[in-house]
């Protein structure tokens, strides 16, 4: 007769469950710096706000005149100036580049000293010199072209025109170069082994790539240009700032007039400034796989995130 020994033994027993591992708790981190930031600064806001609404300040006088013809006649002629002196400072900035960085060592030294005469002296100083050289020249002879007297020829819109171009021609010079400079030597070298000229290889090789570099600081440029313009009431052109200024002489709010002025200067800087976004994220597409998105973007994606529902997938 066998008799049947239950065998047990570590194989059969089943193995008790490992405890897994404790949750994570999260801590976030305070950002007490911030928080002190914050309250500084609407503290500050507070006060600038109280004190300028204690200020006899008529401020009615601000939306009564803020499209009165002659300021915005004078909006006009400041966004003209800017414009034309921009082009003769882009145009002039190029050739002055194109000139610094030739082999020719006339062109490249007139080019140099042209930079650094005018980036020495002040914008203000030259837009006075050209306003007053009726005292040195009575006439301007240009031979069978041209002959008048100097006061009737330099008007106070050129006096602004070639104190603010000429001057901005010198830092546009410097910009361009930078851009050409930051365009690989290979590009050009790949361009002469094509067969094309050193003309054509600018213009089709060199400056599309320079763009890319050039185009942020003349944005910059160009909105500097639109503040620069009001130096030009030395000179008595009639732009905003001058408007603005015999505005408030005659209706007797002078520094409300200020206020409309600014208020002006940044309304046209800012659009200036989406401009300028906008047209680097054009010349940056070369640069980078993909754009980062556009404040529009982020807030339509903003408002989709908040719209979804809430059993629909992440």
């Amino acid at each position: 007769m066998t008799v049947d020994i239950e065998k047990t033994g570590p194989e059969d027993t089943p193995p008790t469950p490992k405890a897994g591992p404790e949750a994570i708790k999260a801590v976030p981190v305070r950002h007490y710096g911030r928080y002190v930031t914050a309250v500084v600064a609407i503290a500050l806001f507070v006060a600038i706000v109280y004190a300028f609404s204690q200020g006899k300040i008529n401020w009615g006088a601000v939306p009564d005149y803020f499209f009165d013809p002659r300021i915005l006649d004078g909006v006009g002629q400041t966004l003209i100036l800017t414009v034309l002196s921009m082009a003769i400072g882009i145009i002039g900035g190029i050739l002055l580049a194109v000139m610094r960085l030739s082999n020719n060592p006339v062109t490249s030294s007139i080019a140099w000293f042209y930079i650094w005469f005018f980036r020495g002296t002040p914008v203000l100083v030259q837009l006075v010199v050209w306003f007053n050289l009726g005292l040195v020249f009575e006439f301007i002879n240009l031979g069978p072209f041209y002959k008048d007297e100097w006061s009737d020829f330099m008007t106070p819109f050129l006096t602004a025109l070639l104190g603010l171009g000429l001057n901005e021609a010198a830092y546009m010079a410097e910009i361009c170069r930078a851009g050409l400079l930051a365009v690989d030597e290979g590009q050009t070298e790949a361009s002469h082994a094509l067969g094309m000229s050193q003309g054509k290889t600018l213009r089709r090789i060199v400056i599309p790539q320079a763009m890319r570099v050039i185009v942020p600081p003349t944005g910059n440029e160009v909105i500097n240009m639109l503040k620069t313009t009001s130096l030009v009431a030395v000179v008595q052109f009639s732009e905003l700032f001058r408007q603005a200024q015999d505005i408030g002489q005659t209706s007797g709010a002078p520094v409300e007039m200020l206020f409309l002025a600014a208020a002006w200067y940044l309304i046209m800087t800012s659009v200036l400034s989406v401009g300028q976004y906008y047209l680097e994220r054009h010349y940056a597409r070369g640069s980078s796989r993909s754009l980062p998105p556009t404040p529009l973007q982020k807030i339509k994606a903003t408002l989709f995130t908040v719209r979804r529902p809430k059993g629909a997938a992440a």
